[in-house]
């Protein structure tokens, strides 16, 4: 028998594989933020965080250096973060609006959030083989997650790219030339089970602050990739 997804999450925490990642993680842990002087910061892989049983799933880029490389749980003590769980909340996914800190009681419903890589990146840029080396946790995450995973909401061109090749060897038929990324982009891919890809903006500060995403239109790819995912109560 393969792994189950505690026994997965369990061993990528140990994954020491990018040495540039794990250079820059511990890097950031030791040296920390001022305005987190006295926490003791994670400082390794992060894991996704959710049921393992979700028909929802939410593929962002990676941890940041003072929020998830920090708290241990993905997008859990920064902006970015601040902005997905409360929309989640908003739409009926989260059990509360706020992501502090590990054990501060937030669950998902129905709802997994993963990544491509699952180290903090320096200057949020994972390089392409940093990409391929992780994609074998992410490949047996969805594996792992195919027989009630329905909808996957991508979040930015970096997921997105990196998702389709890892769908394809999974045994779902990703269109050729592969479908482009962009806000509110939908596609549905034929495999182990329908699914259906959802587009949006990342939840980054640059565009959440600009207005590029706003909160309504996080809420509405939400609303819509939970209404495919089947968990809208219908």
């Amino acid at each position: 028998m393969g792994r189950t997804l505690a026994e997965l999450d369990a061993d990528l925490i140990e994954c020491r594989a990018c040495p540039r990642l794990v250079e820059w993680r511990e890097h950031v842990a030791a040296t920390k933020r001022a305005a987190y002087a006295d926490e003791t910061y994670w400082g390794r892989p992060v894991p996704g965080f959710g049921p393992s049983d979700a028909a929802l799933v939410i593929v962002g880029l990676a941890p940041a250096a003072h929020g998830a490389n920090r708290t241990g749980r993905m997008f859990t003590g920064d902006r970015s973060g601040d902005v997905l769980y409360q929309a989640l909340y908003d739409v009926g996914l989260a059990s509360q609006p706020t992501a502090t800190h590990a054990r501060d009681g937030l669950e998902l419903y129905g709802t997994r959030i993963t990544s491509p890589v699952h180290c903090a990146p320096p200057a949020n840029k994972p390089t392409p083989a940093e990409r391929d080396t992780c994609g074998g946790w992410l490949a047996e995450e969805l594996d792992l997650l195919a027989p009630s995973m329905r909808s996957i909401v991508v979040l930015g061109a970096f997921g997105w790219q990196a998702l389709l090749p890892v769908l394809a060897r999974a045994g779902w038929e990703v269109p050729r030339p592969r479908p482009t990324f962009g806000h509110a982009a939908h596609v549905e891919l034929a495999g182990p089970a329908p699914l259906h890809l959802v587009g949006c903006y990342h939840v980054s500060q640059q565009n959440t602050f600009t207005g590029r995403l706003t909160p309504a239109m996080l809420r509405d790819v939400l609303t819509r990739a939970k209404g495919l995912a089947g968990l809208d109560g219908g």
